[in-house]
Formats: C-alpha cells, sequence, structure tokens
C-alpha cells in the first residue's frame, strides 16, 4: 500500500520543510497543524490544516487538536482489515499512513533552573503521544501498515525505503522505528514521572509552585543498547554495554574507537575507571588501570614524561593494562607505551604518526573521546531486589579548604603534593592509602579490609618498584581509626599527610603525627569507593 497521507506535527523543525517537499514531490498528501503547517506553508507547500481535516477547531488553548475520530481513525485502522476500511468508508475518515511528531520539550523546560511550575506542566504533550503509540501499535503486517517518524535523523532511510519500494515502506523498517516510538514515549513519560514524584506533598507556596524533594520517589531510567559484548566479566556471563540517550560531553560513552578489537566488559569498566582519573587533571597526566584501579599516575611536562612517570609507579601491574592521557598522544609516546603490553589506549586526540605507529599493534584498542566536564547525573548500583542511587562524588579540593592540624605546617610543594595524591585517591578502591611525590604516585594500597594493610601494600608496592618514599606525601581516603596507620606511612618515609579527619581518635593520630614530625592536614570529605 502506498503512502498517501502523511501527518506532520513537530516540534523539533530540524529537516521538516525539506522531508516535506520530498514527500510532497512524491506525490504524498500533507496535514499538519500549528506551527509546523505555517512553516510549510511559508515553504509553498499545499498543506491541509488538521482543524480543517477534521472539521473540529483546534480548543482549550491547543490543548485538543488531534484528539478526534478522523486522526485516530485514519492511525488505528488495519489496512488488511475489511471491516475496518469499511468503517472507515461508513464515516468519511481517510487513512493516514506516515506520522512524523515529536513531543513538547518536557525535559528542555524541566532543566532550566527557574522553570515554574505551570510551565512544566503546559510542556506535557497529550496528543502527540497518543498518535505516537496508535500509530506504532499499527504498524502493520508485510501487507502494509502506517510509518511512524520521531527522529529527523530517519527523515532519509524513509525517503529512500520509498524509493526502493514504489512509494511503501518495509515490514523491517516500520517495525524498528515503531519500537522506536515506544522507547520514546516511555522515555518520555518517565520524565514526567520522575519529574512530579519528586514535589513535595506539601501545600505548595502562593505561586503555586510545589518544592522538589532531593530524590523522585519513582525514579525511571532509560538507556539504549550500544554494543552487545562477547561476554561479560567472566566468559560463562551474557553482557551488553548500554549508552545515555544524551551522553554529556567527556564521558566514556562518547568514545570513537580508532581501532583493535572489540571492547569486552572489563575493558569498558577499567577504562571509564582511567578516563574518569585522567580528566581530573589540569595539567597533562597519565593514568594506568588495572583491574578498576589506578597502579600508576603522573603529571609531566609532555604525554610521554607523565606516562615514564606513570608507568614507574608499577612496572609489573600495568602489564596488560588500560592507559588513559588527558593531552594528544604523539609519536615519541606511542614509541614507548609500545615496550608494554595494553589493552585499552584513550585521549582526547592522536597525531597522524602516533596512528601509524599504532596501526601496527592492531590488538590495541585506541579509544578517542572529547575532553569535556561533563558527569553522570546519578550513581547506581545495583543490589538484591533494589538499586542504591546517590549524585556521583564530584567534589573537588582546594589549598584554601585544607585545615593544618599538626605542629609542622606543610610547604608549598608539600600542599600541592597533596592536593595530587588526593585527587589519586578518590579513584581507588577503599580502603585506599596514596603515597606520591613530584607529581607522580610512588604507592597505591587499594581495596583492603583495613587501612593498616592498604599503607603496607604501598609501600611494599614502591619499595617493589624501586621508589623512594623519603619524604613523600600521603592521601588516605578516609580517616585513620587508630594511630598504627599513620606509624606505617610514617615509618615507609611519608614527611605529610591528607585525610579526612572525624575519627573519636583524632587526637590520638595528631598526637602520633606530631611526635613524628610530620604534617598533617584534614579535609572534612571522605572519598569512599566500593
Amino acid at each position: 500500500m502506498k503512502i498517501q497521507t502523511a501527518l506532520l506535527s513537530v516540534s523539533d523543525k530540524t529537516g521538516i520543510v525539506e522531508f516535506a517537499q520530498a514527500l510532497a514531490s512524491r506525490g504524498v498528501r500533507l496535514l499538519s497543524t500549528g506551527g509546523t503547517a505555517k512553516l510549510l506553508a511559508q515553504a509553498g507547500l499545499d498543506v491541509t490544516e488538521v482543524a480543517t481535516h477534521t472539521g473540529s477547531p483546534e480548543i482549550l488553548d491547543g490543548r485538543v487538536k488531534t484528539l478526534h475520530p478522523k486522526i485516530h481513525g485514519g492511525l488505528l485502522a488495519r489496512r488488511d482489515n475489511p471491516d475496518h476500511l469499511n468503517t472507515l468508508t461508513q464515516h468519511g475518515i481517510d487513512t493516514i499512513d506516515l506520522l512524523v511528531v515529536n513531543l513538547y520539550p518536557f525535559r528542555e523546560t524541566i532543566a532550566r533552573e527557574d522553570c515554574p511550575f505551570a510551565d512544566a506542566i503546559e510542556n506535557i504533550d497529550i496528543g502527540g503521544p497518543a498518535m505516537l503509540r496508535a500509530a506504532a501499535k499499527n504498524h502493520g503486517t508485510q501487507e502494509g501498515g502506517v510509518t511512524v517518524v520521531i527522529d529527523p535523523s530517519d527523515y532519509a532511510r524513509v525517503l529512500a525505503d520509498l524509493d526502493e519500494r514504489d512509494g511503501t515502506t518495509s515490514y523491517a523498517l516500520r517495525l524498528e522505528l515503531a519500537g522506536k516510538v515506544f522507547a520514546h514515549t516511555a522515555a518520555y513519560d518517565g520524565a514526567i514521572a520522575n519529574y512530579l514524584s519528586s514535589l513535595s506533598h506539601a501545600e505548595p507556596a502562593q505561586d503555586h509552585t510545589p518544592k522538589r524533594d532531593a530524590w523522585p520517589r519513582t525514579l525511571t531510567l532509560q538507556v539504549q543498547q550500544h554494543q552487545a559484548l562477547r561476554y561479560g566479566e567472566n566468559p560463562h556471563q551474557s553482557a551488553a554495554f548500554y549508552v545515555d540517550s544524551t551522553i554529556a560531553t567527556g564521558l566514556l560513552g562518547s568514545y570513537r574507537q580508532i581501532q583493535g578489537k572489540e571492547l569486552s566488559y572489563n575493558n569498558i569498566a577499567d577504562a571509564d575507571a582511567a578516563w574518569e582519573c585522567v580528566r581530573d587533571f589540569d595539567s597533562t597526566a597519565c593514568v594506568i588501570v588495572k583491574h578498576a584501579n589506578p597502579c600508576g599516575v603522573a603529571v609531566g611536562t609532555s604525554p610521554l614524561d607523565a606516562y615514564q612517570k606513570a608507568f614507574k609507579t608499577d612496572p609489573t601491574s600495568a602489564f596488560g593494562g588500560i592507559i588513559a592521557f588527558n593531552d594528544t598522544v604523539d609519536q615519541d609516546t606511542v614509541e614507548a607505551i609500545s615496550a608494554q603490553f595494553l589493552e585499552v589506549l584513550l585521549a582526547p586526540a592522536y597525531t597522524p604518526e602516533a596512528l601509524q605507529l599504532l596501526a601496527a599493534k592492531k590488538n590495541v584498542r585506541v579509544l578517542e573521546i572529547p575532553l569535556g566536564d561533563g558527569r553522570n547525573p546519578l550513581d547506581i548500583k545495583r543490589v538484591g531486589g533494589g538499586w542504591l542511587v546517590q549524585n556521583p562524588d564530584t567534589d573537588t579540593l582546594t589549598l584554601d579548604a585544607l585545615k593544618v592540624v599538626t605542629k609542622v605546617q606543610p610547604s608549598e610543594q608539600q600542599l600541592h603534593d597533596l592536593l595530587f595524591a588526593w585527587k589519586v585517591a578518590r579513584h581507588v578502591k577503599s580502603n585506599a592509602i596514596v603515597f606520591t611525590g613530584q607529581g607522580m604516585t610512588l604507592g597505591v594500597g587499594a581495596g583492603q579490609m583495613s587501612r593498616i594493610d592498604s599503607a603496607r601494600i604501598a609501600a611494599i608496592k614502591a619499595d617493589n618498584a624501586g621508589l623512594s618514599l623519603k619524604g613523600s606525601a600521603v592521601a588516605s581516603d578516609a580517616f585513620f581509626p587508630f594511630r598504627d596507620g599513620l606509624d606505617v606511612v610514617a615509618d615507609a618515609g611519608a614527611q605529610c599527610v591528607i585525610q579526612p579527619g572525624g575519627s573519636i581518635r583524632d587526637d590520638e593520630v595528631i598526637a602520633a603525627a606530631n611526635e613524628r614530625g610530620i604534617a598533617m592536614v584534614f579535609t572534612g570529605m571522605r572519598h569512599f569507593r566500593h
């Protein structure tokens, strides 16, 4: 069945005039509403207003315009059902074969900090979702059905299908677009539910705007499959990689893979850990990650300098690791990293010479990710029968926020070393202890059940790498519960410590630091990472 009549009603006008012109040139009759109809008419197209088509004017300030049997009958009548088609004839209803709709910008409206409640409510689309659901339900059979489009990026595909199939669309395309519609309307309704269920049940203020609570009582999330993975964390587990419908600039989900084997579940998890750590630094930095923990982090005068320093921290763990840079990777850097086995390389850009060298290492997965300050709005962890949801740990620390609690005052260099250590510690699994000095990690202790064991492991790592901890700075992601952990880092050679403070034994730990002649600062902020 050829497409004879199309209804176009869009809030996103991208490409709609050109699409309508292409449809008209193929003999398709155009119906439209409001602003879309006006735009098409201004472009010289012969377009019929929906109000004229239905014989019913738009009412209630446009709240009711497409909720009419001549619209929904035209969308919902099955083309392979003679009774349906006879009913349309009896009531003078034409079929609508193509529906092009996108919805009022509800999510964009509520994203404004000063969005009035009334504006949010008025941007809840009613007629649009009703038409979309009707058309998607009636995508039909192999013999024919309604083609429904919500995304301007699909206009060209529809036109190509029409030309290939002599004015009809394939069932495969209609089915795909119908699924896309229901995903879209589900996300749209989910956004409304999230918004309304986050409003306080208390009486609203005089301006009729309810207050928003911290968290919605019903949380609806939607993600899209980006890649079906070969397996999950282990070969006997199946897995897939999903991404947000809109990815903020700078997040891993926006990666472009330049070369290499397909990313695995663990590759993606470790790459994210490396990327989140390296983009925390303003100066040129390199992060090497193994099993979700940084095993080497450094800043340098160049990517090569940063890499060489980061690699020194733990050459053994760096084998088979993930390497991330926050600066353009050049030929010298690639020549250096080619000496080690690595799984994934991440950077915002690569020089042509670097890419030429990397091409020889065909199995290395090379990812390009634009730098940016985008952050995930939510941090989510699955537990049995539920979800733990929190704001991400993105708080940063400045020098003026530090509280010196010891008799010894840290030097300016020590303060910079402490802040460097603190940045790294935020990305290390708890309990975390990080030794640093001169812009590089010297020893990292991660994921132990006791803080003192993390301290011991960090010191052992440094010794194994042949790195001296004399005069080093140490970060602890949470407070020292006893003085024993402080004694371990002091015995290893640390001369300054950064930690949150807040223990009932803070006085004991401060006294130990004074006894050992160590400078210690409190942050008042903890960085547990489980």
